[in-house]
């Protein structure tokens, strides 16, 4: 790991671990987190993580809120059980955290299944320490259409969706806008009032796939002081023949272009061993390839490649920070855990 790295602090926005580790403890091997992430966080040099909570298809319906909080539970445990990390749900302990060696966890939200068309759930989930959620995932949900969906259908946020992004600005909560489609993210841009995060996208510029966000999309996130996370781990997004360190940089570079350095940040979504343990290879994602190639980032002890990549292109040590980081910390610091802040 680089210096620069090392004493970096670097965010990663968006790693589908619990569900993972969940996984692998409903079947006899209860400590993988101990085994085998918690490893490849130290040596990723991962200080804050956000723990997304992504409902199996299985659960969602009447199941959703029950898997949702077995799930939060799951991740508080964690912390309970491994000194090394700590739920946090404000700015402050989040700093506290870090400052002490520990990695802060951040619970998020990944399609708010558990919601269904119950905005008022949205408090519950504050107090249960959610502090980062999206409306959709790989479908359609009561509050929202995800991408992938047919974008000439315009189906945006629906009235439950609008007033849960107004219940989630009140409570504190960061909206993550990946995985809405279109009409969806015009819609929360035009009424947003807060700080947001794309916490694993791309460029629709650099990979023209639905899931990547259009340059206009970009420049009114960073209009709002939001920040867009990288999906560097994701081959479709980043380049489904050459899913390199390089290509990972070609977008952050092209962020920086149109909307400052000051945009970007770190969402590499590891989710290759996920598939591979429950599906055997990679799940179909709707109008997106499957990947054929290993991509060069695929576990947190590959992030110090963009930093080195970064570094090679001639970013400032000040620069590198911001994206491995910073921008992110900025907008959890300013949004996260403050109810009517």
């Amino acid at each position: 790991m680089s210096v620069l790295h090392d004493e970096a602090t670097v965010v990663d926005l968006h790693n589908d671990l619990i569900l993972l580790v969940d996984h692998f403890d409903h079947r006899g091997r209860p400590d993988y987190f101990a085994d085998f992430w918690l490893p490849e966080l130290r040596t990723g040099g991962v200080d804050v993580q956000v723990l997304p909570i992504c409902i199996e298809e299985q659960f969602q319906s009447e199941g959703a809120l029950r898997r949702t909080l077995l799930l939060v539970e799951r991740i508080h445990a964690l912390a309970q059980q491994h000194p090394q990390v700590a739920v946090c749900l404000t700015g402050a302990e989040v700093a506290q955290a870090t400052a002490a060696g520990r990695i802060a966890l951040i619970i998020a939200l990944e399609g708010a299944h558990g919601i269904g068309q119950d905005p008022e759930l949205i408090g519950t989930m504050q107090r249960v320490g959610v502090r980062i959620a999206s409306l959709a995932h790989l479908g359609r949900t009561h509050l929202a259409d995800g991408s992938g969906l047919d974008d000439s259908s315009r189906g945006g946020l629906t009235p439950q969706g609008i007033e849960v992004l107004t219940e989630m600005e009140r409570a504190g909560i960061v909206f993550d806008l990946s995985h809405l489609g279109v009409a969806g993210v015009d819609d929360v841009l035009s009424r947003a009032t807060r700080p947001l995060l794309a916490t694993h996208s791309a460029c629709r510029a650099v990979t023209d796939i639905h899931r990547n966000l259009a340059d206009q999309q970009i420049k009114a996130i960073a209009d709002l002081g939001g920040v867009i996370g990288v999906a560097a781990a994701i081959p479709p997004f980043i380049d489904p023949d050459q899913p390199t360190a390089a290509r990972v940089v070609d977008h952050i570079e092209h962020l920086a272009s149109i909307a400052t350095i000051d945009a970007v940040a770190l969402g590499p979504d590891f989710v290759d061993d996920y598939y591979n343990e429950v599906f055997g290879g990679w799940m179909v994602i709707p109008g997106v390839d499957q990947p054929s190639l290993d991509s060069d980032i695929r576990r947190p002890s590959d992030l110090p490649k963009i930093t080195h990549e970064l570094a090679a292109r001639g970013f400032s040590d000040a620069d590198i920070r911001k994206v491995l980081g910073e921008n992110a910390l900025r907008v959890l610091d300013q949004v996260m855990g403050i109810p009517g802040r």
